[in-house]
């Protein structure tokens, strides 16, 4: 029989494992060419560019491809088909190192469907995207006349297009596209599109050849520093605040209570008893919803496991590099922390004198699943009535499905029975009295419900300026690189949650409530309201979208990132309240 340690060594070689598998699924060659050597031309997608998430197939639009039909297989990993990439060969014939002078490569008759759609799309501001060698490159799809109208009359398409391209040894490490030739759209006319190819060398080191993407002079602003820094101060600030409570406050409490346990039963009776210590009885007892609160717990865990890992791998891996690497990474390492969720949330269920834990394993690994497919089903129907690239193939579908089944659901069944045996067994240093203690009636600010709705400020308040840089980079054309920035947030985030948390809990114990364990969770997952209030008021004054489409889309996948995010907040504000509420209740004498 092996032991719960080995289980664990091994589950953490799986992790590691998969997470390679990701990262190793995003190159198609190993970037290195030999003279006269193929260089594939890939057209992604094209869509209006204030609403970046909105993309069509490139050749939805009645352009025409070059004479080039057999390439190189392409491999398109999962996290691409999940992001809408749509590779699809341009037919351009370019050679490593070898010069093409200008060259038509297609023509186009324009009737009446191609000059509408065309014409659309100047109208909407559409540009493309291309790949070469893994590195992007953008180009609008023409332009209005000389004074800006946008008229009928005055609209134009680019049908030139130049690459120029920066070579370093045998690697391609720089490219650029350059339109041209503006030809003014009419009917009937034949339109003919042709390239043009140079070549030079470059000082730009192979490993070096994205930071022209990156924006530092965005992401590391003083405004960013500063942020950290203020954060920073907050964490000081709330770091002591608990301090004070454990050492100051609570050492009052316990020389009160020292002082009433002197005291014979007529004199405690009369006397005038109030705080935390009257509540012993009941603080232990289980929470309400007990399946439903220990299965949120277990995926807060999760989540809180998943971010930290993508975090530190895209510190140390550069994952934004590479088309859909984020997306197989948080995948992957998704799947292979399954066990996490088992392991908390089982452990929880059975603490707290949960039976059915059939019932908990499974709701543990469908949560989440669960609730982003559902959300995914309704943005892919609409995408697909739209018919937009970020419509999910029923392959890719698949694909989800068998990881969920044959990784996800029997990994979280191996950790709920670990954390059954390890970490099931109720440890309360208080009995549990048979009877509920009456809650008595409090102030008004002593509602939980006020509680659980202060406690998400501070913590939104340490992390919106970095929301303000993640939604920029999510929703707009912004490479997100600075993820140390966002290591650094993301442990501000942890210990204020905590810290706040703790303080609610003293409160509400304080005011002899015992319901501590929702109001903790809740306390800290009122965040998620903070950032999604915060979302609603980005997509109106920092954007341009427009449209059903993209409204539903952003306003769908930015309440799954709020959900996630308060899960993970919940869970950090219970665990530091439970931990605080066990060392308090340890520590005073109990009849």
């Amino acid at each position: 029989k092996k032991s719960p340690s080995s289980l664990m060594r091994a589950w953490v070689w799986v992790v590691l494992g998969a997470v390679a598998v990701g990262l190793a699924a995003g190159d198609e060659h190993n970037h290195r060419y030999s003279p006269g050597e193929e260089v594939v031309m890939w057209m992604n997608t094209v869509g209006p560019y204030h609403n970046r998430q909105e993309t069509y197939s490139y050749f939805t639009l009645p352009f025409c491809k070059g004479p080039v039909t057999e390439i190189a297989h392409h491999h398109e990993t999962l996290g691409e088909a999940l992001q809408g990439v749509e590779l699809e060969i341009s037919g351009l014939d370019v050679k490593f190192l070898q010069d093409v002078p200008t060259a038509q490569f297609c023509s186009i008759i324009v009737d009446d469907r191609k000059l509408a759609a065309l014409k659309y799309a100047v109208k909407h501001h559409y540009w493309y995207q291309m790949y070469v060698d893994d590195l992007p490159i953008w180009a609008l799809v023409g332009d209005h006349g000389e004074g800006g109208g946008v008229s009928d009359e005055d609209t134009y398409i680019w049908t030139h297009k130049r690459f120029d391209f920066g070579v370093h040894g045998n690697q391609i490490v720089d490219v650029n596209l350059t339109t041209g030739r503006r030809v003014k759209l009419e009917k009937g006319q034949q339109i003919e599109f042709s390239y043009e190819v140079k070549w030079a060398e470059s000082d730009i080191a192979f490993t070096k050849r994205y930071e022209k993407y990156l924006d530092p002079t965005f992401f590391q602003h003083r405004i960013h520093w500063f942020s950290i820094f203020n954060s920073f101060m907050m964490v000081l600030f709330l770091v002591g605040l608990v301090t004070m409570i454990m050492m100051r406050t609570l050492r009052r409490d316990y020389a009160r209570y020292s002082k009433d346990d002197d005291l014979d039963d007529l004199e405690r009776d009369l006397g005038d008893e109030y705080g935390w210590k009257q509540v012993h009885g009941d603080v232990f007892r289980p929470p309400a919803y007990n399946l439903a609160f220990s299965t949120l717990v277990g995926t807060g865990y999760h989540v809180l496991l998943v971010s930290m890992i993508v975090i530190l791998f895209s510190i140390w891996g550069d994952i934004y590099v590479g088309r859909g690497s984020l997306v197989t990474t948080i995948i992957f390492v998704y799947a292979g922390c399954a066990p996490i969720a088992g392991y908390f949330g089982g452990g929880l269920y059975s603490r707290n004198s949960g039976e059915e834990w059939i019932k908990q394993v499974l709701a543990n690994a469908v949560l989440l699943p669960a609730t982003v497919c559902g959300v995914a089903v309704v943005v892919n129907f609409i995408a697909m009535y739209y018919h937009a690239s970020r419509a999910i193939p029923f392959r890719t579908m698949i694909v989800i499905l068998a990881i969920w089944v044959l990784i996800v659901l029997p990994m979280t069944l191996v950790g709920a029975i670990i954390g059954r045996n390890v970490n099931g067994t109720p440890d309360h240093p208080c009995r549990i009295t048979p009877i509920p203690r009456p809650i008595p009636e409090k102030k008004w600010f002593m509602e939980p419900l006020v509680i659980i709705m202060a406690g998400g400020v501070l913590p939104f308040g340490s992390i919106f300026i970095e929301m303000y840089f993640i939604f920029t980079s999510f929703w707009a054309y912004k490479v997100y690189y600075v993820y140390g920035f966002m290591l650094l947030v993301f442990v501000i985030l942890t210990v204020v949650t905590t810290c706040v948390t703790i303080v609610c809990t003293y409160f509400l114990l304080n005011a002899e409530d015992y319901r501590w364990q929702w109001t903790s969770f809740l306390s800290g997952a009122s965040t998620a309201i903070y950032v999604y209030l915060y979302s609603t008021y980005y997509f109106f004054f920092k954007t341009k979208m427009f449209g059903v489409f993209q409204t539903t889309f952003y306003f769908s996948y930015s309440a799954l990132m709020a959900l996630a995010l308060g899960m993970m907040c919940g869970t950090l504000g219970y665990a530091g309240s439970a931990q605080f509420v066990h060392r308090i209740y340890r520590n005073v004498k109990i009849d």
